[in-house]
């Protein structure tokens, strides 16, 4: 669970430069595919969602993606409750393209242009690696930052078991 401190200004400050805390709403964003088909998060509610924040150039993003791609897209790409997008942040949609490629990735990711997605979720300038699980609801259940292959598993189990639940 993420916690928060207080600073000086009375201002919450939440774990790893997240502006979101466990049990919020997820801000609603469009984003556009390469393909160019546009995405609205409040338009997926009712499924189960996950969010991974991403760039090419993004070294332990390159590490993660092929766990997200086997351990999560594989086993429930074929779930219609279930939607996971990659959010790659101020790239162009080929750059996104050869990126999916190269990771070996089959799972569909947006582009973020000027990083506003990113930045309704974390400070613009925080690192990028940063998943995000949404319930049914659109309730923000679990954030993650980095690549920790325990808190890897703990999400694989917590999308499985809002899964599991009607």
């Amino acid at each position: 669970a993420a916690f928060c401190i207080i600073n000086l200004y009375g201002q919450e400050i939440y774990e790893h430069q997240y502006k979101v805390k466990v049990g919020d709403t997820a801000p609603d964003f469009e984003m556009e595919l390469p393909s160019g088909e546009k995405v609205k998060l409040s338009s997926l509610r009712g499924k189960v969602i996950m969010l991974q924040f991403t760039a090419s150039w993004c070294g332990v993003c390159r590490k993660e993606m092929p766990h997200i791609e086997k351990d999560i897209w594989q086993k429930h790409k074929g779930n219609p409750e279930f939607a996971l997008f990659g959010i790659d942040r101020e790239e162009p949609a080929e750059t996104v393209l050869k990126f999916a490629k190269s990771t070996g990735v089959t799972y569909p990711i947006g582009l973020d242009p000027k990083a506003d997605i990113f930045g309704s979720y974390a400070d613009k300038q925080a690192g990028i690696t940063r998943n995000i699980i949404i319930d049914r609801d659109g309730k923000i259940v679990m954030l993650t930052r980095l690549f920790k292959l325990e808190e890897f598993n703990e999400m694989v189990e917590v999308i499985d078991s809002l899964l599991s639940k009607k």
